[in-house]
């Protein structure tokens, strides 16, 4: 996994976060008072804090074993490291305290000191302040963010209230689509609109629903260091990032996506943490988690790691993990989660891919738990996505366990419609190629955040032939019309990179390979560009209006310039028929039946004399043919 490549250099902030905090003022006075604690958790304890008495008391708790004192430090004792000491609980593990005389409705910034010379943030906690990032975040984005206790404290600090605003959810019955119809939209908030928000995210969604989309895939959008991040370098997991606006916005935006029919996955990172987070940095020496950690391995178990590993076989990580898919299936009413580098979820060391990808039964019975996990939440139809690429064995087990897989279809479509065609079967989108028992189970797509974009390739590296050129943006654009009509005809749930079905041609290296990207939304004023987008919109209508789509009796020959597919269902047969190659070729394919097919696109009428369906097409040249009309 290279994603996180460009964010080395980010590792200089932690170095900087774990120095011994300097000299602050004096600590003056200050009303709340810490009730003493007896050695074990009083009642209404929680990870975190938990509020007591209308939101003017805090019970804050730490796990911290192995740890010789902690401190609660803040503003409601002007940072002293003296004013609230924690008491160990009797399990040896957890420090709490008890803050009282709160106001429940001012946000108070806090931190713990660890043995007099670590200061972390509350890893549970909801809100952090930052001070490197904050100020690069609008307003209009976050409006009356706290600011940053300057001169008190080091580091990012967690932020506390008793009487947090709440959200009224407005939709309580969403009815989440079946998998089979799933077509989701990955969506890098950062480079959607220019505002990077929630709220400007709302003002395109008419543009979604149109294009027919019932999913949309958020990249994480939970505390991330820096803010200009595709999100994948985590530090706080109960937070929402601030560069992408409130928690309130985030739940509307949640909500407001349900009113409209569109389920909302979380793209959820549990493979590693960044060095911004307190877990990692509670233990830590010679640049990496210490032995003791209670969650990370001191050296990552496999090749694609960046950040520091979790050790998924420890109570510990399990626990916190748990809670994580807890807080946002229940706090924030998702629909699913994809998880990033599932197949990382190893103790088995790895050098390499070839070992990495090999069938693991520790890493399957971890999977096995989580998932029984969120079905004890939620087994309405709840999304559990992996980014797993791993041995095809271990991958069908987890199917059958219910969870869906990535599909990774870009090298081989891309091929095919650049017209280069030695390499250009992706007959691998077919869930039957897996060995999987339904097509529900296989997340297929051709392009995603993490590979270089269809039509960048087509322009800058796509075959010829004659006046048929396929760098010509025109031809370009419909050759990715042509691979789209293949990639919903093939059953199962479907993604679509943002912008895609805008023939989006920026590499995705452009200003380093996470770095932003320009937001093209011109493009929609682009008739050859509108008339692609249109065509996802028609494809993707078909596949949800048209149970044939899903039909488990599937023929096809992708391996030529000629390639096809051909579904049947006991009343109708449909196929799908296209030249890949820069030169005519000549189809020849058979139908099943003779007489009347309807060519779909055009609403024209084909009449075969025979089964065989015989036709010159043209380069680039595509056809839906059906037996019956259908619903479109």
């Amino acid at each position: 996994m290279n994603k996180l490549i460009g964010y080395l250099g980010i590792m200089l902030f932690f170095i900087v976060s774990c120095k011994k905090p300097g000299t602050f003022p004096s600590p003056e006075p200050d009303p709340p008072v810490v009730v003493n604690p007896p050695s074990n958790l009083p009642p209404g304890a929680k990870d975190g804090v938990a509020y007591l008495n209308n939101g003017t008391s805090a019970l804050v708790t730490l796990y911290a074993p192995g740890k010789t004192s902690v401190a609660l430090i803040g503003d409601f004792n002007n940072w002293s490291a003296t004013a609230h000491k924690m008491a160990k609980a009797s399990d040896g593990l957890t420090w709490w305290v008890q803050v009282d005389n709160l106001n429940p409705n001012t946000e108070y910034a806090y931190q713990f000191l660890v043995d007099d010379n670590l200061r972390v943030a509350d890893p549970y906690c909801e809100k952090v302040l930052d001070p490197n990032h904050d100020s690069f975040i609008p307003a209009s984005v976050y409006p009356n963010l706290k600011a940053y206790p300057t001169g008190k404290t080091t580091g990012i600090v967690s932020v506390m209230q008793g009487n947090r605003p709440t959200y009224t959810w407005k939709n309580n019955n969403f009815v989440r689509p079946d998998k089979n119809s799933l077509v989701i939209y990955e969506l890098l908030l950062r480079d959607f609109t220019q505002e990077h928000s929630y709220a400007a995210a709302l003002g395109k969604l008419d543009y979604l629903v149109n294009l027919g989309i019932n999913a949309i895939e958020l990249m994480p959008v939970n505390e991330f260091e820096g803010n200009l991040s595709w999100g994948y370098n985590p530090s706080f997991y109960f937070a929402p990032d601030k560069y992408y606006g409130t928690e309130t916005a985030l739940k509307n935006f949640i909500d407001e996506c349900h009113s409209r029919g569109i389920a909302v996955i979380l793209d959820m990172v549990l493979n590693h943490s960044f060095g911004q987070s307190p877990m990692a940095q509670l233990y830590f020496e010679g640049g990496k988690p210490s032995g003791n950690s209670p969650w990370f391995n001191v050296d990552a178990k496999h090749p694609f790691n960046v950040g520091y590993d979790f050790n998924h076989e420890s109570a510990a990580t399990k626990y916190f993990a748990k809670n994580v898919i807890k807080f946002w299936m229940q706090n924030y009413k998702i629909d699913g989660f994809r998880f990033d580098l599932s197949k990382g979820f190893t103790q088995k060391n790895s050098s390499g891919d070839d070992v990495f990808r090999q069938y693991d039964a520790g890493r399957i019975a971890i999977w096995k738990e989580y998932n029984g996990f969120i079905k004890s939440l939620d087994n309405a139809n709840f999304y559990v996505i992996l980014e797993h690429f791993a041995e095809e064995t271990e991958e069908r087990t987890l199917a059958d366990d219910g969870m869906m897989l990535w599909n990774n279809l870009n090298y081989t479509m891309n091929e095919a419609t650049m017209g280069w065609l030695n390499n250009a079967d992706f007959s691998w989108g077919f869930y039957t190629k897996h060995g999987f028992a339904k097509s529900e189970n296989l997340v297929s797509y051709i392009e995603s955040h993490d590979e270089e974009r269809l039509n960048f390739k087509n322009i800058n590296f796509g075959n010829a032939s004659g006046s048929y050129v396929i760098k010509d943006l025109t031809t370009a654009l419909k050759r990715e019309e042509m691979a789209a009509a293949f990639l919903f005809a093939i059953p199962g749930p479907k993604m679509i990179w943002q912008f895609g079905e805008l023939g989006y041609d920026t590499s995705i290296d452009f200003n380093g390979r996470t770095g932003v990207k320009p937001i093209k939304w011109e493009y929609f004023n682009d008739p050859s560009r509108k008339a692609l987008y249109e065509a996802y919109a028609k494809f993707i209508k078909l596949k949800k209006g048209n149970s044939i789509f899903n039909s488990a009796t599937i023929s096809y020959n992708l391996t030529g310039a000629i390639k096809y597919i051909k579904l049947v269902n006991s009343t109708n047969t449909v196929v799908i028929v296209g030249n890949f190659d820069v030169n005519p070729q000549v189809a020849g394919i058979d139908f099943g039946s003779n007489g009347l097919w309807l060519d779909v696109l055009n609403g024209s009428n084909i009449n075969i004399s025979a089964a065989q369906y015989n036709a010159t097409l043209a380069p680039g040249e595509y056809h839906i043919f059906s037996k019956l009309a259908l619903n479109q």
